[in-house]
C-alpha cells in the first residue's frame, strides 16, 4: 500500500507542475495591437443546457477582459448558471472597443435532434448569407460537431470537450483539419483520470453508463477508458443511458437504472459526464453506491464529490485557466493569426479531491500519506441546495 500511495503521490506532483500553454502562432500578439475599423461580432452555440458551458463563457469573458479586450466588469449572481442570461447581460453591459457579444447570436438546440438540425442551418446560413458575425463560440461537443466544417468559414472557437478528436471535431491531436476552427482541450485529463482511479482501488470490473452515440462515448472518454482497460487488466461492464435528449425525466431515470443494474456486478462505478447525472440523481446515486460499498470516481469533479461521490481529478483552478488559455487564443485571431495554426493544447495542473464520509461509508481505509496526496478533503455528504 504505501508504494502504491508513493506511486500517486510522485505522479500527483509530476502532473501538477504548472505547464504554460503559450499558442504557436508566430509573432501575433494575444493583446489589442490597434484600433480596429471596426468591432468583431462574436456568436454562441450550444447542444443544450449545461451548468459547466457557463463556467467557460465566464471565464472566457474574464480572460478577454484582463488582456484588455474588453472593460472590467462585475457579473451579477445568476446561480441557476444559465449560459442564455449570462450572454445576454454581457452583450447589453460589456464595454469594449474591439469586440461585441452579438445579442441575437445566442443558439441553443436545447438537446434536441430536430432543432440542432434547424439551429446549425439557421447558424450556418446567416454566416455564409449575413456577414454580420466574425466568430463563434461553439460550446460542447455538438456545436463543435456542427461546427468543424467546410460549410462556413467563420473562425470557431470550440470549447468545453472532453475528447474533440474521437467525436471528430479535430482530425489530430496535432491539426483541426480546418483552417477557421480552433479546439481547447487537455489532451491527458480523461487517461490520467483513469489512471489514478485504478491506482487508488485496484477494480478488476469497472462499471461505465453512458449514452451510446459518439457525442456520448465522447463525454465519457469511453476510447481511453478501453484503452486503459488492456493496459491496466480490467473488465469494463457498460450499461447505456440517454443524455442528449429533451426529456429530463427520462434521461435521469435512465441514469438511475443503470447505477442500480451496475452496482450489483462491479468493484467500481465511474460516473461520467451526462445530462442524467446531476443534482436531482447524486443523491440517490450516492445511496445505491454506499449500500453496495462500491467506489465512485466522478468525471465532472469536485461537486460531486461534496454530494457524496468518493473521489475526482480535476483543474486545480477551475475553468479559468483554459478560459484565459482560449482568451488568448481569441486574441491572436483577432490580431490575424489562422485558427488553425494555434496550440490547441491546455495543459494545466491537477487536484486530486475525496469525500472523507462516503471512504467510511464503504469501508474504504485511507492512510496519512493518502490524506496527504489529496488537495481537498470534505468530511460530510452534503444535500445539493
Amino acid at each position: 500500500m504505501m508504494k502504491k500511495i508513493q506511486r500517486i503521490s510522485i505522479w500527483l506532483v509530476l502532473c501538477c507542475t504548472v505547464l504554460t500553454a503559450i499558442a504557436n502562432a508566430g509573432d501575433f500578439s494575444s493583446r489589442p495591437q490597434s484600433q480596429p475599423d471596426q468591432r468583431w461580432r462574436i456568436a454562441y452555440y450550444q447542444g443544450g443546457d449545461y451548468k459547466s458551458y457557463y463556467d467557460y463563457l465566464y471565464a472566457t469573458a474574464k480572460g478577454l477582459s484582463q488582456l484588455g479586450w474588453i472593460e472590467p466588469f462585475y457579473l451579477p449572481d445568476f446561480p441557476e448558471k444559465d449560459s442564455k442570461k449570462l450572454w445576454q447581460w454581457l452583450s447589453h453591459n460589456i464595454n469594449s472597443q474591439y469586440l461585441e457579444f452579438v445579442a441575437d447570436g445566442y443558439y441553443s438546440a436545447g438537446w434536441n435532434d430536430i432543432a440542432r438540425k434547424k439551429t446549425r442551418k439557421s447558424l450556418t446560413g446567416r454566416l455564409n448569407k449575413s456577414n454580420d458575425i466574425d466568430m463563434v463560440f461553439a460550446m460542447g461537443t455538438w456545436a463543435g460537431q456542427d461546427l468543424a466544417n467546410n460549410l462556413h468559414r467563420a473562425p470557431t472557437i470550440v470549447i468545453s470537450t472532453s475528447d474533440p478528436l474521437h467525436s471528430g471535431i479535430i482530425k489530430s491531436q496535432n491539426d483541426p483539419g480546418y483552417d477557421h476552427i480552433f479546439a481547447s482541450y487537455d489532451p491527458h485529463l480523461l487517461s490520467q483520470q483513469i489512471q489514478v482511479f485504478h491506482q487508488l482501488i485496484e477494480f478488476k470490473k469497472l462499471g461505465v453508463f453512458y449514452e451510446n452515440t459518439v457525442s456520448g462515448r465522447s463525454y465519457a472518454g469511453m476510447d481511453f477508458i478501453e484503452q486503459a482497460s488492456a493496459e491496466l487488466d480490467y473488465e469494463i461492464v457498460p450499461c447505456y443511458t440517454q443524455s442528449d435528449i429533451a426529456d429530463q425525466q427520462r434521461v435521469d431515470q435512465s441514469v438511475i437504472e443503470c447505477f442500480d443494474k451496475l452496482a450489483e456486478k462491479v468493484d467500481a462505478l465511474f460516473v461520467s459526464t451526462q445530462g442524467g447525472v446531476n443534482a436531482e440523481t447524486i443523491p440517490k446515486l450516492v445511496k445505491t453506491a454506499n449500500r453496495f460499498d462500491i467506489p465512485t470516481f466522478a468525471q465532472n469533479g469536485e461537486l460531486q464529490v461534496r454530494y457524496g461521490l468518493l473521489m475526482s481529478l480535476i483543474p486545480r483552478s477551475g475553468a479559468g485557466p483554459e478560459g484565459m488559455f482560449v482568451a488568448e487564443n481569441v486574441g491572436q485571431i483577432i490580431n490575424g493569426a489562422k485558427p488553425r495554426n494555434l496550440k490547441q493544447h491546455f495543459e494545466g495542473a491537477f487536484s486530486m479531491i475525496m469525500n472523507m464520509k462516503t471512504a467510511e461509508k464503504i469501508g474504504l481505509y485511507v492512510n496519512a500519506d493518502l490524506l496527504a496526496a489529496a488537495d481537498k478533503l470534505y468530511w460530510q455528504i452534503e444535500l445539493p441546495q
